[in-house]
């Protein structure tokens, strides 16, 4: 990332010039219609006897262009414009009401036509289920009155406009090829009003307009097949080549793994963010297109512009059944330094690994420049430690059972399968995090299935102590062993991990322990394994404060106390969590791929995570200590 995009305050200065910015949309807006079926009540039409669907609640929200429009209000753009054209019916005058709510200017710009049918996505809902969608208004055609109050309409707010968006969704919509090649003269005679298009259908036929698009749209343009699976370099070859085309910057989205950016000759890419949860993609491009003209409108670079819109973008996109938007604070919120997804081809893809000559270990991103590595930071469960191995699998029934509750044993299979898949989903992204933030995940599930009652359901706190008292009768068993010699604590760590704490302190390096589990297991676990005395008190858990999270203390206090730059410390770890907070501080990324059950050798699905969470080496165990004391100079 550019110096400018890696300050702590970049979010802050990006928001910040959107209040003086003035825009203007041109484009198909549509109506949202969320109808909420009531699924309790049955009754038979006395006229057809076929069932009568009931709507117990019904929801309308600004769609198409409409919510490029509120995208735009909320992102707290100065002044905005609406360019288009609704029927003079019911639907099209609550387009009208909804876009005013939101203070935009409808009086010279929006054209009422009688012969126009508004266009509005009807969706049907069953519960949380949207069912087929019903469209209006895909037959309309434009009369030439029309599209002369459009042009004229269109023309007057370019000349006031910082930027314009022009917005294409449907093809019977305001933009067929004859009205485009109007367009384009207007976008010729306002050369400094920046014109960015989002068109599904015909974005080859502008000229002299920035574009946004996403692959498929990006291979349509140049000829290419748009059904096939682009690459990363592919992707990066298809924006270049249309910015060099169209003279301007190009932005090429890629959903989940963020946007592309062309100009100038050059390619940047911008990841995409982790999100927990349940997402709806619907109107994330919206948002996006929006968020990238008005940080464009403020005079931005389009770097900043793009990675404006991806973490816009997140926000929307856990917005659910709803055309969501993004305001500043819900963007503040995020924050400048989110979790990044990085190599996600890689990540997917171990056939593309490359390795270290005559090593195991798997380079992936840059090292630091000069490494000098002081601290080395490890994180405990699965990393050296391996006496919590199967904490998944005492977490995942418990999990199930607490969303279930009293009907869980007469539960269906199917309900059953159900809640286990979203459980695993959350474990899976949660692993390495505190267990009480993985608790009010599982508390936030509880209230969304809706099988126990409201005054039933625990805090994240009782959920934990249920999980800890299942947890540690395993975990006591275990130690017992160690205790009673039965067992070596060779027996339950990754292959060579005690040899290499040693051999890093007897070099000099400070060493760290740092853990999601309550902070006074992790010490007697460290113990019964041996090797505590070597992180000489600097052995740090949880402390049931959800504020406080061990990993990220124990990063920011060395590098903060020790006045350390990153090419001076170290994190081993085999979560997500452990990886992505010392990306954020620039420290050198060790991820352990290890199957646990084995104790050595890979764990493909662990390699997954942590690539995608920003690792820079991978190791699947220890058992090549001096090659990577020697990769990571210290040997």
């Amino acid at each position: 990332m550019p110096a400018a995009l890696t300050k702590s305050d970049w979010l802050e200065l990006a928001l910040a010039p959107l209040s003086q910015v003035k825009a203007a949309v041109l484009g198909d807006f549509c109506l949202d219609a969320y109808w909420l079926f009531d699924t309790e009540t049955v009754e038979l039409s006395i006229e057809t006897g076929l069932p009568v669907r009931r709507v117990r609640t019904q929801r309308y929200s600004l769609g198409g262009a409409g919510n490029v429009v509120a995208n735009l209000a909320d992102l707290g753009v100065g002044s905005v414009r609406a360019v288009g054209v609704v029927g003079a019916d019911l639907f099209g005058a609550e387009i009208l009401r909804l876009l005013q709510s939101y203070g935009v200017n409808t009086q010279n710009g929006m054209v009422v036509d009688p012969d126009w049918q508004t266009m509005v996505y009807s969706k049907p809902c069953s519960g949380p289920t949207e069912e087929n969608r019903i469209d209006f208004g895909a037959f309309n055609t434009l009369s030439a009155k029309t599209i002369d109050a459009l042009i004229a309409a269109l023309e007057e707010a370019a000349a006031v406009s910082d930027v314009v968006i022009l917005n294409q969704q449907v093809p019977a919509g305001v933009s067929p090829a004859e009205v485009i090649e109007r367009i384009n003269l207007c976008i010729a005679k306002f050369p400094r009003t920046h014109f960015i298009v989002d068109a599904r259908h015909r974005p080859h036929l502008y000229r002299g307009a920035i574009l946004k698009l996403n692959a498929s749209e990006a291979a349509r343009y140049l000829g290419k097949s748009e059904d096939a699976c682009f690459s990363e370099t592919e992707v990066r070859g298809l924006a270049l080549s249309i910015s060099q085309i169209t003279g301007k910057p190009v932005f090429l989205t890629r959903g989940e793994h963020g946007i592309v950016v062309a100009q100038n000759g050059e390619v940047r890419e911008v990841p995409g963010i982790q999100v927990f949860g349940d997402t709806d993609t619907v109107g994330a491009g919206d948002t996006v297109v929006s968020a990238l003209a008005a940080a464009l409108g403020s005079r931005q670079e389009p770097l900043v512009a793009a990675r404006l819109a991806n973490t816009a973008a997140m926000v929307t996109v856990q917005k659910l059944q709803i055309t969501g938007t993004a305001t500043p604070a819900e963007i503040l919120a995020v924050g400048p330094a989110p979790d990044y997804i990085f190599e996600p081809e890689l990540a997917e893809a171990p056939h593309l690994a490359r390795f270290i000559a005559g090593t195991e270990i798997e380079h992936i991103g840059p090292l630091p420049q000069d490494l000098a590595i002081e601290h080395c930071i490890f994180d405990h469960d699965g990393t050296i430690s391996t006496l919590r191995e199967g904490w998944e699998t005492v977490m995942e029934p418990m999990m199930a059972r607490a969303i279930i509750g009293a009907e869980y044993e007469d539960a269906s299979g199917a309900l059953v399968a159900d809640v286990t898949r979203k459980v695993r989903l959350l474990i899976d992204r949660t692993t390495g995090i505190q267990t009480l933030m993985q608790m009010r995940g599982l508390v936030e599930l509880v209230r969304a299935g809706g099988y126990v009652p409201q005054s039933q359901i625990l805090d994240e706190y009782g959920y934990k102590q249920i999980f800890n008292d299942d947890l540690m009768r395993l975990i006591h068993r275990r130690v017992s062993k160690l205790g009673s010699g039965e067992l070596q604590p060779a027996d339950f760590e990754i292959k060579n991990a005690g040899v290499l704490l040693r051999e890093l302190h007897k070099r000099g390096i400070k060493l760290y322990l740092a853990s999601g589990t309550d902070q006074g297991d992790v010490v007697r676990e460290a113990t019964a394994m041996g090797y505590a005395d070597l992180f000489e008190g600097r052995i740090f858990g949880s402390v049931g404060d959800i504020k406080t999270d061990a990993k990220k203390m124990v990063l920011e206090r060395i590098v903060r106390e020790n006045n350390l730059a990153g090419h001076q410390f170290a994190t081993f770890g085999d979560g997500p969590v452990e990886m992505r907070e010392t990306q954020k501080v620039g420290g050198l990324c060790i991820g352990v791929a290890s199957d646990e059950l084995r104790r050595f050798g890979w764990n493909r699905s662990k390699r997954t995570r942590l690539i995608r969470a920003g690792a820079s080496l991978l190791v699947p165990d220890f058992s090549q200590i001096s090659a990577l004391l020697k990769v990571i100079g210290l040997a």
